[in-house]
């Protein structure tokens, strides 16, 4: 078949394969203040900047004639499709975020979101893991979501408390060492 005859769906179907998986069905899309910065400040550049570029490059390549065969208009296009679902990926995002600033939360020695927490393993390893929003993920940190099975296991544990973690490995039991609100960069 000729590719003029052909069209890509312009559908927002695929707006499920923008982020992290979904919020669970009926809960608040919880954030911390510079998690909520970061989308803010990417929504901003893409709106302010990186969508007007390309739609002056897609303008420039419509001008040139025929757009069947011009490369800069086809990626372009695609280009500016990807930047409009990312758009309005975050923008559903924004609309449903409710942030909630760590450093603000009274002291205690419990587990909720925002908490950085220090864990000791059967292994006497340790290791630091904060609880946070589902579009702040960053393992490599220690940065989990609070709708991860470790985060939903180590809730509402305290200081000095033992958890047992269901791990693809199998069952492990690690202690609570120390519980912190601090910000999270």
């Amino acid at each position: 078949m000729n590719k003029a005859f052909t069209k890509e769906s312009d559908s927002d179907d695929d707006d499920e394969l923008e982020g992290p998986s979904p919020l669970p069905a009926g809960s608040r899309n919880y954030i911390t203040p510079n998690g909520y910065t970061r989308l803010k400040t990417e929504l901003k550049h893409l709106l302010d900047r990186e969508r007007p570029d390309v739609v002056k490059a897609v303008s420039w390549a419509a001008s040139n004639g025929d757009r069947s065969e011009n490369a800069d208009y086809i990626y372009g296009k695609r280009r500016l499709r990807e930047i409009d679902r990312r758009i309005r990926f975050l923008t559903k995002r924004l609309d449903l975020a409710e942030i909630v600033d760590p450093a603000a939360r009274e002291w205690t020695d419990q587990v909720f979101f925002g908490a950085t927490v220090r864990i000791a393993r059967e292994d006497d390893s340790e290791q630091v893991l904060s609880i946070v929003g589902i579009d702040e993920i960053d393992t490599e940190r220690g940065r989990i979501s609070w709708v991860s099975p470790m985060a939903r296991a180590l809730t509402k544990a305290r200081e000095g408390d033992t958890v047992t973690l269901h791990t693809p490995a199998g069952v492990e039991d690690v202690e609570i060492v120390e519980v912190n609100y601090l910000p999270i960069e």
